[in-house]
């Protein structure tokens, strides 16, 4: 099976989460950018407010598609020991790649989020949405930050994943829904007919229809 694109691989994911639909304890966050559609989606289709969680990728210099770890919100930093230690990296070179990628999560934070005060995920269940799972990193890193929040439950949700990752995640989360775990898994885009990039537009764009849509009585939020 191939995913048509993100809108259509979250409308199938979202059909693997009916059982939080139409609970007001519920909140979907997704990872930008990629992970915005697929979340836009699955919050219409649960009837719950949708926003993001922002980390960022740490890339390995040369080699940006190989992730050594990633950063979070709140000063949370999960490396890949694997590869660092496969690569010989330097903490040196670590610090100067985390040091750069948190000024784009900081633009994006302003950018997406702007005086919108950060939701409020403290007793809630969360639903932790991206395109898709290869190292996991990235999702790691989000899943220990809001690990810090203290959520009533914590669920990731993706519509394809190596099975390994999906399988080291499960450990760290309540529930874990990879709707397809292919082998071989080659890559996420591999299995995506249209994986091109997601611009900040349509980021803000999908924001600002989930904020009109949102129920009230939903999940509230700080300033945090």
């Amino acid at each position: 099976m191939r995913l048509k694109d993100r809108r259509a691989a979250g409308q199938h994911l979202a059909g693997k989460l009916a059982a939080y639909a139409n609970r007001p304890d519920v909140l979907v966050l997704a990872l930008p950018r990629g992970g915005v559609p697929v979340a836009f989606e699955v919050a219409q289709a649960l009837n719950t407010p949708l926003d993001v969680f922002l980390v960022r990728k740490l890339g390995v210099p040369g080699q940006e598609e190989l992730a050594m770890g990633a950063i979070a919100s709140g000063g949370v930093r999960v490396l890949n020991q694997d590869v660092v230690e496969a690569i010989h990296i330097s903490e040196a070179i670590i610090n100067q790649v985390a040091a750069k990628e948190e000024q784009e999560l900081k633009r994006r934070e302003h950018l997406y989020r702007n005086d919108r005060p950060v939701p409020n995920v403290h007793e809630s269940i969360v639903i932790l949405v991206d395109d898709g799972l290869a190292t996991g990193a990235t999702m790691r890193a989000a899943v220990k930050a809001l690990r810090q929040q203290q959520p009533a439950r914590l669920v990731v949700a993706v519509p394809i994943s190596s099975p390994e990752s999906c399988h080291e995640l499960e450990a760290e989360v309540d529930e874990i829904i990879c709707a397809m775990t292919p082998c071989p898994f080659h890559s996420v885009g591999y299995w995506y007919d249209n994986f091109s990039q997601t611009t900040d537009e349509e980021v803000q764009d999908l924001l600002k229809q989930a904020t009109c849509i949102a129920q009230p009585s939903a999940v509230g939020a700080t300033d945090g």
